[in-house]
């Protein structure tokens, strides 16, 4: 593939779950300042990517207003509890017709910095289809896919994300490390291990 310039990559942030583990919004839980969902909006915003949207579920008001002042478009997700590839393919369809790739990322795992994100960034804009982070002997999100795999985003089953299509492409991957993404949050202790 070619190489493209970032400014056509568009980011979705993944931001609708119900937090069931957790027992309330990890969304809203503070690290260094800052709610996860707030870090993680700011986080896109500052790999230069756009356009950024937010999709968002349960307690959708409250994530909202975390997004103020921000550059950041928030999309309510209405069937947020059915699944991951609800959320991804409303994401996918409210980057409208001009991106040229959808990076995917979540509000659950703090450490990923845009500076992070620069290499997978950079795998995408040298030519790779599927840019995706490497981390703990497996490949995730944040991941970046090229539009041509935008059918297969908007066809994902509403409990699947996108991480069968990462096997299904495999040749088509990049893999970029990044073991700042193995440090999600899905429970009350993993949140207290976090460096403070």
């Amino acid at each position: 593939m070619e190489p493209r310039p970032a400014t056509e990559i568009g980011v979705v942030l993944l931001a609708a779950g119900g937090s069931a583990r957790l027992g309330s919004p990890k969304q809203l839980l503070v690290y260094r300042g800052k709610t996860l969902l707030r870090r993680a909006a700011e986080t896109a915003l500052a790999t230069g990517c756009r356009p950024v949207v937010a999709v968002l579920g349960r307690d959708a008001d409250a994530l909202r207003a975390e997004l103020t002042g921000l550059d950041v478009r928030p999309v309510d997700n209405p069937d947020w509890s059915r699944g991951m590839g609800t959320s991804v393919r409303l994401g996918v369809a409210a980057l409208g017709g001009h991106a040229a790739a959808a990076l995917l990322i979540l509000c659950d795992q703090p450490l990923v910095s845009a500076e992070k994100l620069a290499g997978l960034i950079a795998a995408f804009c040298g030519g790779a289809g599927i840019a995706a982070a490497a981390y703990g002997g497996t490949v995730g999100v944040p991941v970046i896919f090229a539009r041509a795999y935008f059918g297969e985003l908007l066809a994902l089953p509403d409990d699947a994300g996108a991480k069968p299509m990462l096997r299904r492409h495999r040749d088509a991957v990049v893999a970029v490390p990044l073991p700042e993404a193995a440090a999600d949050i899905d429970t009350r202790e993993q949140y207290e291990r976090l460096e403070p």
